[in-house]
């Protein structure tokens, strides 16, 4: 229970994190357009939130969190499984292969949030030399924003989770080296999660009706 408590706290803390960051490179990208408005129209709060809440700007907070929260999911699955695989090589170092192949696993999650973020990102425009930043309303900001969640929120647990199982099935090889498939094969199973988020963000994302 407490771990659970741990693990929210984690990613709320992470998300206000990414939100801070945002709004911080906001605020830079952003002063040159107040201050060539100011010649026109004095630059009210409201006129700066809206500038820095635009909708494509929202977007892209979307797509770091598709990026953020997954490979961060990735870095501790992929240390947690590293730790318990170094108890197993101290004893046997010719089961390096088949404990990377376990290390390996939990990497995927940070892969996929990478490939959902450039789809975003594409869809955007933002590689493109007539890229306009405010083509997006606040909404439709929001629609990518929310496409991206199901790939950051579950690849970021299920990729810890499958990092645990991973680790128990190193736990499995020390005494039984000729059982890694069976090893493997547990820690997919969690990894299928990601995958249907995955596939629900690059539908959503794919289908978008006006970009």
């Amino acid at each position: 229970m407490k771990a659970s408590r741990k693990l929210y706290a984690k990613i709320f803390s992470v998300m206000a994190a990414v939100v801070v960051i945002f709004t911080c490179f906001a605020l830079v990208a952003g002063a040159e357009e107040a201050v060539t408005e100011a010649v026109s129209a004095p630059v009210t709060a409201t006129g700066i939130l809206r500038g820095l809440f635009s909708g494509t700007n929202i977007a892209l907070l979307g797509a770091a969190l598709a990026v953020v929260l997954p490979g961060m999911g990735s870095a501790k699955g992929v240390g947690i499984v590293g730790e318990a695989s170094s108890g197993l090589l101290s004893e046997d170092p010719s089961q390096f292969g088949k404990a990377l192949a376990l290390q390996a696993l939990p990497m995927t999650q940070g892969v996929y949030g990478l490939v959902a973020a450039f789809l975003i990102v594409f869809r955007l425009g933002v590689f493109n030399k007539n890229f306009d930043a405010n083509a997006l309303t606040f909404a439709q900001g929001g629609y990518f924003f929310m496409a991206a969640l199901p790939i950051a929120i579950v690849g970021y647990y299920s990729a810890i989770r499958q990092a645990r199982v991973s680790a128990s099935g190193i736990s499995l090889l020390a005494k039984r080296p000729d059982q890694l498939g069976k090893a493997i094969t547990s820690a997919a199973l969690v990894e299928t999660y990601a995958i249907f988020a995955l596939l629900v963000t690059l539908l959503v994302v794919f289908n978008c009706p006006f970009v």
